[in-house]
């Protein structure tokens, strides 16, 4: 068996592969990264590291060799035109290498969204499926670090945290329970064929929620307060994607409960 590994250095696929290396032999995994001396701290635990760039189809051909399992984890550029390119190349260089079997990490519930995140991925998956390859699709919910972008710190220091008016639930996780899943499925080869699952949390949380556990992790009294006049671009985007749809999926996956919120948010704060 040889999984492939596409954009291992990322946060999300180094927490995959270290999750990985707790259920397989190190020999089992190939890591694909853009510069091949930034591979070098996998080569030394014995995992096999190629070159990969998602902008140069021959490099992924070489790279996919051989590949029993290949996940895709999608394309971070900014533009969303140029991602769905990357994306194309790799489904590509898979069907020409025969992989036997495509993951990818799609959006959570993307039918519901109105954005171009959203349409990105189920054109994704999409074109997935039309190569015949067995696939699975993991659909990952919005990352729970989202929150640094409400300057946390400026609430903690004077109390309140500012929000845009409206009824907010968020189904987020965090990178290490998505690294557990992931590593779950693929680490069980056949079982998870031509399936989808949603990873979200599997309740959601509220503003309310966050500003309680900002008061307990600190100490001080933090308040929520309603602004209409907040000009933060990230309620514009909350507010065109499924925030709120929940699904146990993940937690089935991983065999127990995620992160809390609480401790999903300390990382972001200084106590």
């Amino acid at each position: 068996m040889s999984i492939v590994i596409t954009g291992a250095n990322g946060k999300l696929g180094s927490f995959i592969i270290q999750q990985l290396l707790q259920k397989m032999s190190p020999h089992e995994i190939v890591a694909c990264v853009r510069h091949l001396e930034t591979g070098k701290h996998y080569a030394e635990q014995g995992i096999t590291v190629r070159f990969g760039d998602y902008d140069q189809p021959d490099s992924l051909e070489q790279a996919f060799k051989g590949a029993s399992q290949l996940l895709l984890i999608s394309s971070s550029h900014p533009d969303d035109t140029i991602r769905i390119r990357q994306h194309a190349h790799i489904i590509e260089a898979s069907k020409k290498c025969k992989v036997e079997h495509i993951l990818y990490t799609s959006f959570a519930f993307p039918e519901a969204g109105s954005i171009p995140l959203s349409h990105l991925h189920l054109a994704t998956e999409h074109a997935i499926r039309t190569t015949g390859i067995p696939y699975t699709f993991l659909r990952n919910a919005l990352y729970t670090d989202f929150v640094e972008t409400l300057d946390l710190s400026a609430a903690i220091a004077k109390g309140e945290l500012d929000i845009y008016p409206g009824e907010w639930k968020f189904n987020t996780v965090t990178r290490w329970d998505l690294a557990k899943g992931i590593a779950a499925v693929l680490s069980e080869p056949g079982r998870h064929k031509n399936k989808k699952y949603e990873f979200t949390a599997s309740s959601s949380w509220t503003f309310s929620d966050l500003a309680a556990a900002l008061t307990e992790l600190t100490g001080r009294s933090v308040s929520l307060r309603q602004d209409p006049q907040i000009k933060n671009w990230i309620f514009g985007f909350l507010s065109k994607i499924d925030t709120c749809s929940t699904s146990d999926d993940l937690e089935q996956l991983i065999g127990g409960p995620l992160t809390s919120l609480k401790e999903s948010i300390r990382p972001f704060i200084s106590i």
